[in-house]
């Protein structure tokens, strides 16, 4: 089938798909417009946002027969196959002999992706493993040595996320300060985004600043471009006595309080209001993990305030009101803030 052929087709299942690239046009082609056309059949249509209860059980089944039929003996070797180098072969035969694809999403009316996606977060024994021990720090500092900054080979080495690796790495190295910011640090924090920012305007429109020296001009950018994702590695090293996660919160916080005009978004009764508003509009997405949620949508419903700020605030909402939240799934953190949560504050409100 042809992609613009493949696309029609499936705009009748997907009504996003002109936004889907032709990569993924084609796999969605093979793997998902037959089984789409038998749910058509049986009156199920696709779906999409948060996975059910019934779902969850049925990726669960749909494991659980796959590992039986072929003999593998668990789920971690079936979906996260790359940390198991010496079985990888055989695993791959026998996911192409017996079908996986078309197994794992057996009786589940979603794309294929979004199932595989839901199994190796349900079934991921490194997920939620707490705080790194002092044998993992220096195993941490051994292997960046060795790779370098390969954080996915590192993450498949320590059995941590890539993420999680490259920020602990980030902290370790760095000569960190965690008590108060001075006003030195936050005068090289603003010296060191507005560097960034100064370069980011002459790359992308450099005849605006012909003209005139850079060191004489003010700097003028649109307000979309404080959204924008910064290099933090790099204004971590200018900055020198905070990690990244921390010049990144810093500067948020700034942002915010400046975007905001110094009001208090967090505090008192605004601060009730806003937490209310998120709970509300994050259930409304009924959204299945954070990587689905709009965030920039969520920031003009909170506030004129950059999307970390309503992802902080999001962040201390679970620590701060659902139990044991590391070992939730996101859908089951929204459904308790607001089943539990949401009574408590709308009251105290």
């Amino acid at each position: 089938m042809d992609l613009d052929t493949a696309r029609q087709e499936l705009e009748e299942f997907i009504p996003h798909v002109k936004n889907i690239s032709d990569s993924s046009i084609k796999k969605m082609a093979g793997r998902d417009l037959m089984r789409f056309k038998e749910f058509k059949k049986q009156g199920m249509a696709v779906k999409f946002g948060r996975f059910t209860q019934k779902e969850n059980k049925q990726i669960q089944k749909n494991v659980e027969e796959f590992l039986a039929l072929t003999g593998l003996d668990s789920a971690e070797k079936l979906l996260f196959t790359s940390r198991y180098p010496e079985d990888k072969d055989t695993i791959h035969r026998l996911k192409t002999e017996h079908h996986f694809c078309e197994k794992i999403s057996e009786g589940i009316p979603r794309p294929w992706r979004l199932i595989y996606y839901r199994a190796r977060k349900m079934f991921d024994p490194n997920n939620y493993k707490g705080r790194y021990t002092t044998e993992e720090k220096e195993q941490l500092k051994k292997y960046q040595a060795l790779h370098g900054n390969d954080w996915k080979k590192i993450s498949e080495l320590m059995s941590r996320s890539n993420l999680s690796v490259a920020m602990k790495f980030s902290e370790l190295k760095s000569a960190i300060n965690y008590g108060h910011w001075t006003k030195e640090e936050t005068q090289k924090l603003m010296s060191a985004v507005e560097d960034v920012m100064r370069r980011k305007v002459r790359t992308e429109n450099p005849s605006s600043l012909s003209s005139l020296d850079q060191s004489d001009r003010d700097l003028w950018i649109d307000r979309e471009q404080l959204y924008q994702p910064l290099p933090w590695t790099e204004i971590e090293t200018k900055v020198g006595s905070r990690y990244w996660r921390q010049c990144k919160q810093k500067w948020n916080s700034i942002l915010t309080r400046k975007l905001t005009r110094g009001q208090q978004l967090c505090k008192g009764t605004n601060g009730l209001r806003t937490k209310i508003t998120l709970i509300k509009r994050l259930y409304e997405t009924k959204a299945e993990d954070a990587s689905e949620v709009n965030w920039d949508e969520l920031r003009s419903a909170v506030g004129d305030v950059p999307r970390a700020y309503v992802q902080s605030k999001f962040y201390r909402l679970k620590v701060s009101f659902v139990p044991c939240w590391k070992r939730k799934t996101f859908s089951e953190i929204i459904d308790y803030l607001y089943e539990n949560t949401l009574p408590e504050l709308e009251e105290k409100l």
